[in-house]
């Protein structure tokens, strides 16, 4: 259904996180979502921010449209997918010599836009 997608591998945040922010965005005009992200207090908002401008910039490309440039304004966030990415394992010592597995988790981040006139 997308037409325009950017795609953001093993961004270093838990895919929990962002996912609140996902959900927030989907469906808006890119404009739209965009700005609201921009007043996000969250990290993961700046993430899924570049993401999008990303797929927005792919959108005005005329090289990738066969010539023609979409405008942000009629662009719709259609796609906005959080999965887990590969994970870094320490490990912490804990009492009486056993180990406690920290787990550093990492995301992708997948945007999706489609034209207003092609939905």
């Amino acid at each position: 259904m997308a037409k325009f997608n950017a795609l953001h591998k093993n961004a270093r945040i838990s895919a929990r996180k962002v996912r609140l922010l996902a959900d927030i965005v989907r469906g808006m005009y890119a404009d739209e979502a965009l700005d609201t992200l921009k007043f996000q207090p969250q990290r993961g908002a700046r993430l899924l921010e570049k993401v999008i401008k990303s797929a927005v910039g792919n959108a005005q490309d005329p090289d990738q449209n066969a010539g023609r440039s979409h405008r942000i304004e009629e662009l719709v966030v259609t796609e906005v997918c959080v999965d887990g990415g590969p994970m870094f394992r320490r490990i912490r010592p804990r009492a009486r010599g056993s180990a406690f597995m920290i787990k550093k988790r990492s995301s992708h981040i997948r945007v999706g836009l489609t034209p207003i006139d092609e939905l």
